[in-house]
């Protein structure tokens, strides 16, 4: 018989306060995901490169470029336009944000855990 080992799905998460990036690795990492984290937007297409996540989290208030600079930065390139990206913040304006940015979706902070959760199962087709 033959058994195929199922990939683990890749997320990205950037963002500065290490108390958000703890509690997210730890939940989805908990959940099976391969989760990777980053506290600046320095060097973004390369940490994207190097990691090839399947789904980036992006925060708005972020060091050296911010979330929306950095989201159209990604959404902007034909290499990883196609990664779906989930805008967080606490900012009131986050929809507007999101949308400006073409991130594929957002969540407010502070966020239920298990709408951030179906946010990110929806977005990796699970």
């Amino acid at each position: 018989m033959l058994i195929r080992k199922e990939k683990k799905r890749k997320i990205l998460i950037f963002d500065d306060d290490l108390m958000t990036l703890e509690v997210i690795s730890i939940i989805f990492s908990e959940k099976g995901y391969d989760v990777s984290v980053s506290e600046t937007t320095y060097n973004l297409l390369e940490i994207v490169d190097e990691i090839k996540p399947d789904l980036i989290i992006m925060d708005n208030w972020i060091p050296d470029r911010g979330g929306v600079e950095a989201t159209l930065l990604l959404k902007n390139s034909k290499k990883y336009s196609a990664i779906p990206v989930l805008f967080i913040s606490a900012n009131i304006d986050i929809e507007k944000l999101a949308g400006y940015s073409y991130a594929n979706d957002y969540i407010q902070k502070p966020f239920d855990l298990d709408h951030f959760e179906q946010k990110v199962m929806f977005l990796l087709n699970i």
